[in-house]
């Protein structure tokens, strides 16, 4: 079993593609991807963490979509996720909360939808890894928050947070494993 992460799919959420600048004709394409890239990478027994704003759509969407998606999942609520719509749903992920701190093998990994620079064990050697700030100034300033905590502590392993947001670049609007994102962190 492989763990995995990605934040802010947006599935059926029109307005996305512009403010991402996502490179979908339309929200049926976007959904017909996302659905495509998930299964190519993603197993039947693997765990993918979705770190918020999942689906604008109401639970019987949820439903429909999360059927759809090969393997296990767990959710981490996003300030775009319906609770309702996700209690829903709540047989269909291994679990639903709003932060959590899990280990992904020999890691210790804090997954909150928003940027937590200063996160459990960030100077341990701890990851964090979030969405929500997509690719825009908020992500900038977390990132340099980083790179400040980094240089102010000089060691390599301190700070490690990814911004796991499915339109960035690294992410490809895929879920990717700690070994993915291991040169983001």
């Amino acid at each position: 079993m492989t763990i995995r992460y990605i934040a802010d799919m947006h599935f059926d959420d029109e307005d996305i593609i512009a403010y991402d600048d996502r490179p979908f004709s339309s929200v049926a394409a976007m959904n017909d991807e996302l659905i495509r890239r998930w299964n190519a990478a993603v197993g039947d027994d693997d765990l993918t963490w979705i770190l918020g704003d999942f689906c604008a759509g109401d639970e019987n969407r949820w439903r429909e979509l999360l059927s759809s998606l090969r393997g296990k999942k767990s959710l981490i609520l996003g300030n775009h996720d319906d609770k309702k719509a996700a209690g829903a749903v709540s047989d269909l992920f291994e679990e639903i909360a709003e932060y959590r701190e899990i280990m992904d093998g020999d890691r210790l990994a804090v997954l909150c939808h928003y940027p937590i620079p200063s996160f459990h064990g960030h100077y341990f050697g701890n990851i964090h890894l979030y969405g929500h700030v997509h690719d825009s100034f908020e992500a900038h300033v977390a990132q340099n928050s980083r790179r400040l905590l980094k240089k102010l502590y000089a060691r390599a392993d301190v700070c490690r947070m990814a911004n796991v947001g499915a339109m960035l670049p690294y992410m490809d609007y895929t879920p990717r494993s700690l070994s993915e994102l291991e040169k983001y962190l």
